[in-house]
């Protein structure tokens, strides 16, 4: 039997996975909990990498749990992220009134029609909290709205991807000078962009920054567009009502974000998206490797694959 070429794996995969979506699209969000809250306790049981990752970084924002309170809240969390998982298909390819629908109350809009109405644009933080691609459903339908955007591992999956993020009018840029330049242009005008604050950037796009007490590796973006354009700055987030829908919240960033200096600024930034969790710190992706670089620094890795955590 012959392997199948990269090309024909990638193609293979990319209808795969584009038939779940489609799939689970037509489901309600209800289904999509059920599933979600028995699929939480086997990848804590089955995946090692996400249940280490996760419970580490629950026991650096939260020592004084006790060992099975911090179990109970990494299968809560991975629950919410294989939620999280389920819903894209909704997400990006439900009818739009559908998603619409789903979205039962929008808290904090003022604080951006009050920034466009003065004629500023607005730097939207956006971390991995809740179901991030239904915030971007909103924004997109409701303002003019750029974000920047990595194509997928499997590269046929990007026209999909592309098309659902971009379906409602976002307009998506790459991460790279062009895409910085595409983000000024539209805060200049007045509109929206969205930035991934929680997001490890690479080396020398960054720097320590405290994210609950402990350093984790911010990217110094933010200071460059808010000295630029004079940008207001809030978190958006779309948290989960399990099973019923999403409620987008708005709230204003922590006053360092608006600093010149990066670590001032990147200490804002992380304060912010601490703000955000604490609406429902299940919510939140801590199976992601956000304090990766400050052991890299710290060991002197290549990568930190050689961590016993990472």
């Amino acid at each position: 039997m012959t392997e199948q070429s990269p090309s024909k794996k990638s193609r293979f995969q990319a209808r795969a996975i584009t038939s779940i979506w489609k799939l689970l699209a037509r489901w309600p969000l209800g289904a999509l909990w059920r599933i979600a809250v028995l699929l939480g306790p086997l990848v804590y049981r089955f995946s090692k990498r996400e249940r280490q990752v996760t419970e580490i970084n629950l026991e650096v924002v939260n020592p004084e749990a006790t060992a099975s309170q911090r179990k109970a809240l990494a299968i809560q969390s991975l629950r919410h992220s294989a939620a999280t998982m389920l819903e894209l298909g909704h997400a990006w390819m439900a009818a739009p009134e559908k998603v619409e629908a789903s979205i039962l109350s929008v808290h904090g809009r003022d604080k951006l029609d009050s920034a466009r109405a003065d004629g500023r644009g607005v730097i939207v933080l956006a971390p991995h909290f809740g179901n991030w691609e239904v915030l971007n459903f909103w924004l997109s339908s409701h303002f003019p709205f750029t974000a920047m955007y990595e194509p997928p591992k499997i590269v046929d999956l990007e026209p999909i991807i592309r098309h659902g993020r971009e379906r409602m009018g976002a307009s998506l840029v790459p991460t790279n000078a062009r895409g910085v330049a595409a983000l000024l242009k539209a805060l200049k005008r007045s509109e929206a962009i969205g930035i991934l604050p929680d997001q490890e950037p690479n080396w020398g796009s960054g720097v320590f920054a405290p994210f609950y007490g402990r350093d984790a590796y911010t990217a110094t973006l933010l200071p460059k567009l808010v000295a630029r354009t004079q940008a207001r700055v809030v978190t958006g987030v779309a948290l989960r009502v399990p099973g019923k829908g999403f409620e987008i919240h708005f709230l204003d960033a922590d006053e360092q974000v608006y600093s010149a200096d990066d670590v001032v600024s990147a200490t804002g930034v992380n304060a912010s998206v601490e703000a955000s969790i604490a609406l429902d710190p299940t919510q939140y992706q801590w199976e992601y490797k956000r304090y990766r670089k400050v052991i890299e620094q710290q060991q002197g890795l290549a990568n930190a694959k050689e961590f016993r955590i990472y």
